[in-house]
């Protein structure tokens, strides 16, 4: 299959089996929005819980630089704040498929 082919999630799903990405470098590859990025990764992580192989979506959550909080309620969420500091120095949640 070519690439052009190939549709944006069966090219980020490819792009996630290689190595891990942020949402921001996905939307920078697929020249997207970060968040038209993450909704293309959630359904990238449905098809990819459902399928019968051996592969899952990892997700690293966000995590705040000032305080270490990573306990975010959403994964695939980039938050603004920290909810613990109220620092805005968080960063993106890293994805992969494995």
């Amino acid at each position: 299959m070519r690439v052009s082919d190939e549709t944006t999630r069966q090219r980020i799903r490819e792009a996630l089996r290689s190595e891990p990405a942020t949402p921001s470098s996905l939307a920078a590859t697929f020249d997207l929005t970060p968040d038209a990025a993450l909704g293309h990764v959630e359904h990238v992580a449905r098809s990819v819980d459902g399928a019968d192989d051996d592969e899952q979506v990892l997700v690293a959550p966000p995590t705040c630089t000032s305080c270490g909080f990573d306990d975010f309620d959403d994964l695939l969420n980039r938050p603004s704040r920290c909810p613990h500091c109220r620092g805005e120095s968080v960063s993106e949640p890293t994805i992969t498929i494995e």
